[in-house]
């Protein structure tokens, strides 16, 4: 265990920091873990920021995640100045069982299972505050779960969110007249377009910090006990609550209109497009989500976001970001390995797992899988329609596949990609998340994106040296998964359409010999 350690003068006691028992009980320090480094996960006090060398040898990482995470938690130990003890060691155990001395603990409940047994187990003097940096707490959640009969639909939980925050709302109803606007968001890219023309979002810029990352991930490399993916990337996100703070409010100025109409679309010579960037921050625990979403509805209050956007905006941090979070819990540690619905065993093949494009035709998964190797993030449609879709396609395993997401995507997290690619994209649950497979041939590709333009396949051929893998994937899927989707009412038409397919044998053939696309 190396420590770096700092004294803690006139730390407060317990109950002034938030805790249980007599003020005159030893001061416990705050535990600092991954996804827990802004303000918001501080009461003042003793705090103990544990880097834990396992957290970045488990599975091959994307080196710009790496970066990411591990200057965000030496940025935050700079920040805390002398109230810090900076632990690194091999795994978090070795803190916990406290050998060197500096318990007891207490801590904010941390995000994932594996975390939070750690920190509960037994014989270990650990006090668990509850989780923090979600718009809708535990209890709130688990309330409204108790209250609901059948599905705990996002769409529900997203309006029980609106009416409690009063966000949004105008008498007794949205904003608007519908709580999801979604059907003015769906616009494609601009006709001609290759790119939205706005100004490149603003990167913060790297310190010494950053520098002695850098140098410690190369030697950690060099001798063999990590590996990595992707590209070594220039910090392009926030890791400090006052970079959030930059990147929201320039999100706010320069993107916010325009995200709503092209949150769905595709450009190839533009990455970031109207998207806010702002996962990271928020999955590091360095810009609260509320804040976020009032910082939003203030810009539209004040005239300067149309509608459409706003909700649009808001509908992915109050209703889905805090949806999955609390699906995490509520499914289960086992949701990930058990759910398998559609049979689905390919493993990932090598050019996916090492995120390498080189031999890969079609232009779309190129381009979004030269985007992830680069700066190891994508926006949601990309990583539904074109990485997700082609992977539901392939039949690759559910959860070594939400594995790569967790790891190749700098805001992947252990909850943030279980129902995100189990249930939404795999449709691995069987109906639980999502009521129907996110599957799609070429043509949606084409509506919503430029990539079909320079594309050697074409989106309306099925058969032959031109068939589209996805549109030729699509009717190959539809008739390996027909047994399990027959009884659902939503891929009745689909399926009626495989079946009047005439060359059907010779499009299953093909894609099966298919090797790349």
């Amino acid at each position: 265990m190396s420590e770096t350690p700092t004294a803690s003068a006139d730390a407060p006691d317990d109950a002034a920091r938030g805790g249980e028992g007599p003020a005159d009980a030893p001061a416990r320090a705050r535990l600092i873990l991954p996804g827990q480094y802004g303000d918001e996960f501080d009461d003042g006090g003793p705090v103990v920021v544990v880097e834990a060398r396992d957290a970045f040898t488990r599975r091959p990482m994307h080196r710009a995640k790496a970066h990411l995470w591990l200057s965000a938690l030496r940025h935050r130990v700079a920040a805390l100045g002398d109230r810090a003890t900076h632990v690194q060691v091999d795994t978090l155990d070795e803190v916990l069982d406290d050998a060197a001395g500096l318990g007891p603990f207490e801590v904010v409940d941390p995000p994932d299972h594996q975390l939070r047994a750690a920190v509960r187990r037994e014989g270990r003097d650990v006090r668990v505050l509850p989780s923090r940096g979600f718009v809708t707490s535990e209890e709130e959640f688990a309330t409204w779960a108790a209250s609901r009969k059948g599905r705990l639909l996002m769409e529900n939980h997203y309006e029980t969110v609106r009416r409690r925050e009063d966000w949004l709302i105008e008498g007794d109803g949205p904003a608007g007249g519908k709580f999801s606007l979604d059907e003015q968001n769906r616009n494609p890219p601009p006709k001609g377009a290759t790119t939205l023309g706005l100004p490149d979002p603003v990167w913060p810029d790297e310190d010494e910090i950053d520098d002695a990352v850098r140098a410690d991930l190369d030697a950690w490399v060099a001798d063999g006990s990590v590996v990595f993916v992707g590209a070594d990337d220039r910090r392009r996100f926030a890791v400090t609550p006052a970079e959030a703070e930059a990147a929201l409010d320039d999100f706010v100025e320069t993107r916010l209109g325009d995200f709503g109409p092209f949150e769905d679309a595709m450009l190839s010579n533009d990455w970031t497009m109207s998207h806010s960037l702002l996962s990271v921050p928020m999955n590091l625990g360095v810009l609260d989500p509320r804040h976020v979403v009032e910082r939003v509805l203030e810009a539209h209050a004040s005239g300067g976001a149309p509608l459409a956007s706003v909700e649009g905006f808001v509908r992915q941090i109050a209703g889905w970001r805090d949806y999955v979070w609390h699906l995490y819990w509520h499914l289960g540690e086992s949701y990930t390995t058990d759910n398998n619905a559609l049979g689905a065993t390919e493993p990932l093949p090598r050019w996916w797992r090492q995120v390498d494009a080189s031999e890969v035709q079609a232009e779309c998964l190129r381009s979004t899988l030269e985007t992830v190797h680069q700066h190891g993030w994508t926006h949601h449609i990309q990583r539904l329609m074109i990485l997700g879709n082609w992977a539901l396609q392939r039949g690759y395993r559910p959860a070594e596949l939400t594995d790569w997401f967790t790891d190749v995507f700098v805001d992947g997290t252990e909850w943030v990609m279980p129902a995100n690619i189990v249930g939404m994209s795999q449709h691995a649950d069987g109906g639980v998340v999502a009521t129907k497979p996110y599957a799609a041939g070429g043509r949606y590709i084409h509506s919503m994106s430029d990539h079909c333009g320079s594309c050697p396949f074409s989106p309306t051929v099925r058969v032959g040296p031109k068939a589209c893998p996805f549109t030729a994937g699509y009717w190959a899927f539809l008739d390996r998964v027909e047994p399990a989707l027959q009884g659902n009412p939503r891929m009745m038409r689909p399926l009626q359409g495989l079946r009047r397919l005439d060359d059907l044998d010779e499009v299953v053939a093909q894609e099966a010999a298919r090797t790349t696309p």
